[in-house]
């Protein structure tokens, strides 16, 4: 390349599609030391946040998404959707990016749709087992789609489809602790099986009310400890809980645990949401889980995701109404057997993409030189 690679990358909303980017970012960065970066994200989004924090520079667009149980309220959304275009439009065209790279959420959509109709030359990643309505509407218009999952010609073009798996936070494995350190870290025993329970950075209510409900059980428990992150959306609720029914000696309680290589370090056995992001870094780490799904999210894509590691023997699933009463009896007796958790930490590590930000850095690089070379 005879110029400094420009690159803008689009997405965010969660740290799922945040994390990655900023992965995707610091390979290229790697790859092209003088590589230029203008991320593009949706207004009052963490993104806006994040990104700066990791030393990259961010626009914000008024985007947000459709409401699809009041629809009457969508006029407004349409017409910050228009807004949106227009401005992604003139972002474009001032930075003259010599590829777009979209990662999901709601600022993706825009901004790689503006990109594809200027001609520069555009690179989707789609995290989950079943494609998101956005990458859908986009995969016929950009040139390179980058997933995590067997099967997703049955949502795009066979062609276009280039299997990386997903980029995770870079420092899981560096920073990772030993396990000793890692559980005297959060004032516990090396001597116990340890089950890390996480519901995300606002938490899970269904995880979160299986704990609660499950108060006489944990406590019962000698030779198993808890790690449970909260989230802060529900930390005062609980910890009003706690002090009224009283806090077993063998839960640790945070709202946020800032050190997840530690927090996964400390663990036998996890329990989570299955969200793509989650599960690629239990993939890397091959660390056995037990999936309980959100309901709440569009196309029931997490239970899929999660099904995809069960039909591998790689993770154990619950529903998610079913999870109040079956998930900490079925933690605690997984967690004691040595045995299934060696089976599912080994399946588990088979499905990890370790260099995933780096062959999505890859591609879009051949991208842009492509489009040098045509120029």
């Amino acid at each position: 390349m005879d110029h400094t690679l420009r690159v803008i990358i689009s997405g965010g909303g969660t740290g799922g599609h945040i994390f990655p980017a900023i992965s995707i970012a610091n390979e290229l960065r790697a790859k092209c030391p003088e590589a230029e970066f203008l991320f593009v994200g949706a207004e009052g989004r963490m993104e806006m946040q994040r990104v700066p924090q990791a030393g990259y520079k961010i626009k914000g667009l008024p985007i947000e998404g459709f409401d699809r149980k009041k629809i009457w309220r969508n006029a407004g959304v349409l017409l910050k959707l228009w807004k949106s275009r227009r401005m992604a439009r003139r972002i474009i065209r001032d930075f003259r990016p010599d590829v777009a790279i979209g990662v999901g959420g709601y600022a993706s959509g825009p901004t790689l749709d503006e990109a594809t109709r200027m001609g520069i030359p555009t690179l989707i990643q789609e995290q989950n087992s079943y494609a998101g309505v956005t990458n859908k509407l986009l995969a016929k218009r950009v040139d390179r789609i980058c997933v995590a999952y067997d099967g997703m010609e049955r949502f795009f073009p066979k062609e276009k489809i280039v299997f990386t798996g997903n980029p995770v936070r870079q420092n899981l494995l560096k920073e990772a602790p030993t396990q000793a350190d890692a559980l005297k870290s959060f004032g516990l025993v090396p001597a116990k099986r340890t089950i890390l329970i996480v519901g995300g950075s606002l938490g899970a209510r269904t995880i979160n009310e299986s704990v609660l409900g499950n108060l006489p059980l944990i406590r019962q428990q000698t030779k198993v400890q808890f790690i449970w992150q909260t989230g802060k959306y529900y930390s005062e609720e609980i910890q009003a809980e706690l002090q009224r029914r009283g806090k077993p000696d063998n839960l640790c309680v945070n709202d946020f645990i800032a050190d997840m290589a530690a927090a996964y370090a400390a663990a036998d056995l996890v329990i989570s949401r299955a969200g793509a992001g989650s599960i690629s870094e239990f993939c890397l780490l091959g660390k056995p889980v037990i999936l309980i799904p959100s309901p709440n999210v569009a196309e029931d894509h997490q239970t899929k995701n999660a099904l995809a590691l069960v039909q591998k023997d790689a993770a154990l699933y619950i529903k998610d109404d079913e999870a109040r009463e079956l998930l900490m009896p079925l933690a605690i007796n997984t967690v004691q057997d040595v045995e299934r958790l060696a089976i599912l930490g080994e399946n588990i590590r088979e499905l990890a993409k370790p260099n995933a930000a780096s062959d999505i850095a890859d591609e879009a690089i051949k991208l842009s030189n492509a489009d040098e070379s045509r120029r």
